[in-house]
């Protein structure tokens, strides 16, 4: 069985009888996810990044969410068990999902799935408190022409963009309500079976702002990679299917894009550490995707940041 050397002395037998080598399926952004084939079927193997996570897992209440979703009839993958180092689904083979703009039926039935989750009436007591937003970019910036990061002047010419995303970040009036929910619907975690979506990797989930969720994903669902192809009528289908599923908007405002806006900032910033500390992690992405990760947002989160204006608009 290949796969990590945690993975290799996991007991994995309450699976089946493997028919085939563990093999690793590239591409995620946090984690290592693996698949195995065994005679009772095929499952999805995940597991956790423990080096340098930015926010603690809560595995057992997530896997009772999903238990929760599942069982309500929400398209995803079969949870199996969930410990705090991995995560076991059953496989769902579908087509990968574009990051482009979704069609309308798509977009509106994925706010329809938005609005049955939060409607599930899972208890779901912890409510973290954030830290305020790091703003050592100057630091950062530093460190990465000491280090020779070939991305070093990009980050030194945008370190007053990303000192005021940070503000804007602790800033920013968060009007609620506060629901539990996936917190990640996005392209790169869906996909698309028979035409109809399948939202995987729920391990993100908890408490958050409903107008960011609600922003994050009709953004993630209406554009492609960058800004200048958002289609509004695909944005307005997932508020459109949200108010069929019974949800109620909450009020607009900036807050509908903090929530992208702030995970964007502490991702850039995560991937930075990485590749400043110039060591291919066990656990995690792989070191060139953290650089591609890095040159994304240095590009992107200002372009977003600046067309603030215009993506408020799409909420009419």
């Amino acid at each position: 069985m290949t796969g990590s050397s945690y993975l290799r002395g996991m007991d994995l037998s309450h699976l089946g009888t493997p028919i085939g080598p563990m093999t690793r399926v590239h591409g995620g952004f946090a984690n290592r996810m693996y698949r195995l084939d065994t005679d009772q079927g095929s499952f999805a193997v995940k597991e956790l990044n423990l080096l340098d996570r930015r926010r603690a897992y809560r595995a057992g209440d997530v896997f009772r969410f999903e238990q929760a979703a599942f069982a309500a009839g929400i398209p995803m993958p079969e949870p199996i068990s969930a410990s705090d180092q991995v995560l076991i689904h059953r496989w769902v083979d579908g087509e990968r999902v574009p990051e482009a703009p979704a069609s309308a039926s798509s977009a509106f039935e994925i706010g329809e799935i938005l609005a049955r989750i939060h409607a599930l009436g899972i208890e779901w007591t912890d409510r973290p408190v954030e830290d305020p937003t790091p703003r050592d970019w100057p630091q950062l910036a530093e460190r990465a022409a000491a280090t020779g990061q070939p991305w070093a002047g990009e980050l030194a010419s945008q370190v007053g963009t990303f000192l005021a995303v940070a503000h804007f970040v602790d800033t920013c009036e968060r009007p609620g309500p506060v629901v539990l929910t996936h917190r990640d619907i996005q392209p790169w975690n869906l996909l698309s079976r028979g035409g109809r979506p399948v939202v995987l990797d729920w391990e993100l989930s908890g408490m958050l702002d409903l107008a960011g969720e609600l922003g994050s994903t009709a953004l993630g669902l209406s554009k492609g990679p960058g800004f200048d192809d958002i289609e509004p009528t695909i944005f307005r289908s997932v508020l459109d299917g949200y108010v069929a599923g019974g949800g109620a908007l909450p009020p607009s405002g900036p807050s509908w894009f903090l929530f992208t806006i702030a995970g964007w900032l502490g991702h850039t910033r995560w991937n930075i550490l990485r590749c400043l500390a110039d060591v291919e992690a066990s656990t995690g992405p792989d070191l060139a995707l953290s650089h591609e990760v890095v040159r994304d947002g240095l590009r992107g989160l200002p372009d977003m940041f600046g067309r603030l204006p215009e993506l408020e608009a799409l909420l009419g």
